[in-house]
């Protein structure tokens, strides 16, 4: 079997993949700057214009185009009462929690009380996991302490914004860097309208920047060093935990369980390290987080809000809701990796388990786009299949603020209905299950995955790449599952499409 270091060397020999090689959309839209690279155009990364500097200075421009767009709010929409910052789409936690969480009073988060209640809800501690919460006090070091209120909220949002900017950066570079022949991949996150539209809502960036690192380490093999990054972005935000569920499907069908005991290790060392000084000495702070999760009500976005609206149902009783559908979920992946009639990829899987978090949560905030944005590009890197996925959250985006500006507006009932809403949230969520429709299709017929045409196996994989399976639930010929048989880089098989707070 070909060693990782010899498929290391293949791949700095091979060139690299560029969409308008393969993807008859990016192929088409290349016209606008000249049409698809020719034979004869620059192969080699020895110029200072290479693929990830490209990327960096374009998500830089849309992050800065991002900024722009919440220019209205920074000029006094949100400190305004009533409903200017929604109308202008350009809401974000971070002015707001600046004042409201203490940080403008130097409170020290989790050991300190933040005067009077959080949103009525009679919280006294900050609603953020711990790591989430550092970042957020360094950005409060980093803010001068002169001036009005609204000016040093004005700053605080700056700063925030030059931070996760430095995410933005670290998140292209990794997805970019993950599979070394395909560097262009990292351009859809560098273009994404999502990405400008919502890095500055709140901080998720900072978790799904780690987590990317984190796949990028596994897919250099160094499963420890990829548990420890994993690790920290649970301890920033809860969801990258799903990645270790991931990661235990495919090392358990793919007899790789001491790579996963590694992973895992790192995990829950990093984990530790970041929050059991808390735990030890501010329990009751840092509890606040995980009992506001275990609490919550219905909120926005979610499909449990469009039932409870629809049918006047309180839904009391919606966590648990929410938890058996998510195990059910889970349990539906489960099965289709062990069942597939070849091993899942990596990026396929941990898409799907977000994927399902997001089907099945009690709230979508608008940021939580970005979760998602690393792990499509790499379970499905076609760009008519991520834009639709796109366009459907960018819907979502404005219909939030536009549903938010009906019901504060008073009397003027400026922005959408609950009716119109409702459309925007099931827009949206068929997005994500198009989308999931697509990368389950491709694992079921391997032959529709961009990915393996060329005969890989799993090339963000890292000790799972060419790994030969070990605990297999489907029924195979005994001679193994079916070979590959490659459809063309462009074209699918006859009858099928071608394919080219607001809250913590």
């Amino acid at each position: 079997m070909t060693s990782v270091r010899d498929r290391e060397e293949d791949d700095r020999q091979e060139p690299p993949v560029r969409p308008t090689d393969e993807d008859s959309l990016a192929a088409t839209a290349s016209e606008l700057i000249g049409g698809p690279a020719g034979k004869h155009a620059e192969a080699g990364g020895h110029r200072w214009w290479n693929a990830l500097r490209v990327m960096v200075l374009i998500v830089i421009a849309m992050f800065a185009l991002g900024m722009v767009q919440k220019v209205p709010c920074y000029n006094g929409a949100w400190f305004q009462a009533g409903d200017p910052q929604y109308i202008h789409a350009c809401y974000s936690d971070i002015p707001h929690l600046y004042h409201d969480r203490g940080f403008a009073a130097d409170v020290v988060p989790y050991f300190d009380r933040i005067p009077g209640s959080i949103g009525g809800s009679g919280f006294h501690y900050l609603e953020y996991p711990v790591l989430t919460g550092l970042f957020m006090e360094v950005a409060s070091w980093l803010t001068p302490h002169g001036g009005t209120m609204e000016h040093r909220a004005q700053i605080y949002w700056i700063v925030n914004s030059g931070m996760l900017l430095l995410c933005a950066i670290a998140l292209v570079v990794a997805v970019a860097r993950t599979n070394r022949r395909r560097p262009w991949d990292g351009l859809f996150i560098a273009l994404s309208p999502a990405l400008a539209l919502s890095a500055t809502i709140n901080w998720d960036l900072f978790a799904v920047a780690m987590a990317s690192v984190g796949l990028l380490l596994w897919s250099r093999s160094r499963p420890l060093a990829a548990g420890v990054l994993i690790g920290l972005a649970t301890a920033a935000k809860l969801y990258p935990v799903l990645l270790l569920l991931a990661l235990f499907l495919l090392c358990l069908r793919a007899g790789r369980m001491r790579a996963y005991g590694a992973a895992l290790g790192g995990a829950v060392g990093a984990w530790l390290v970041v929050n059991l000084p808390v735990i030890l000495l501010a329990r009751s702070g840092w509890a606040q987080f995980y009992d506001y999760s275990r609490t919550r009500g219905v909120d926005y976005g979610s499909v449990w809000l469009i039932i409870m609206q629809r049918t006047g149902n309180p839904l009391s009783g919606v966590s648990a809701y929410v938890a058996a559908l998510l195990i059910l979920l889970c349990a539906g992946i489960a099965a289709l990796t062990f069942y597939a009639p070849r091993r899942p990829r990596l990026g396929q899987i941990t898409f799907l388990v977000v994927a399902a978090l997001i089907v099945s949560n009690k709230v979508y905030s608008p940021q939580y786009v970005l979760w998602l944005l690393p792990l499509a590009v790499l379970a499905r890197p076609r760009w008519r299949d991520l834009l639709i996925w796109q366009g459907a959250e960018v819907l979502y985006y404005l219909a939030i603020w536009m549903q938010l500006a009906y019901v504060t507006g008073g009397t003027k009932h400026h922005g959408l209905s609950a009716d119109g809403y409702h459309l925007a949230v099931a827009l949206h969520l068929l997005g994500v299950l198009y989308l999931s429709g697509m990368v389950i299709r491709d694992i079921m017929r391997p032959e529709h995955d961009v990915l393996r045409q060329d005969g890989e196996d799993d090339p963000v994989g890292g000790v799972l790449d060419g790994a030969e399976d070990s605990f297999v639930l489907g029924l195979f010929p005994e001679d193994g599952p079916p070979q590959l048989t490659s459809v063309g880089p462009a074209d699918a098989p006859a009858g099928l499409p071608e394919e080219p707070r607001y809250d913590a």
